[in-house]
């Protein structure tokens, strides 16, 4: 691995951070159904939309929400999403990601990140508790939700 470096996605990384490969069945755990029910409640300007680049490729995407006013306290500084290149994970782009979202939340303030995840076999509770995230609780929706003390 080159050095890893973070872009605003854009126009001209988008179909990269779109066309990324994931491994056979984790696409069953891109979006918990809990974020697909708090999308609206969304706000762009809030938004925090990253690729993770080594060299010249879009090995990684990751989004997150930064939102110190949502009416739920897990949508104020959330992981959203995190994709890594099914050929690459396990070595450390995902880590690296995580800890810029942390960097990034710890730089506006918050003191604890969340995600949501569905349990599930290939699905991400191993990645998650590995870089930090410990369960509270559990979404309406059966859900874990994680959080990440900063």
């Amino acid at each position: 691995m080159a050095e890893l470096r973070l872009q605003e996605l854009d126009a001209r990384n988008a179909v990269a951070a779109n066309s990324l490969m994931l491994k056979p069945g984790q696409e069953a755990f891109i979006e918990p159904e809990t974020y697909a029910h708090a999308e609206p409640q969304l706000d762009n300007a809030n938004s925090w939309p990253r690729v993770v680049v080594d060299g010249d490729d879009v090995v990684g995407y990751i989004m997150a929400n930064f939102d110190p006013d949502a009416s739920e306290e897990f949508l104020r500084a959330a992981l959203w999403r995190i994709n890594v290149a099914a050929d690459i994970q396990g070595t450390g782009v995902g880590r690296f990601a995580v800890q810029a979202f942390a960097d990034e939340a710890r730089a506006r303030g918050f003191r604890r990140a969340t995600v949501v995840w569905a349990s599930g076999e290939g699905g991400p509770e191993m990645f998650f508790q590995s870089v930090g995230f410990t369960v509270v609780g559990e979404t309406p929706y059966g859900e874990n939700l994680g959080a990440l003390d900063l």
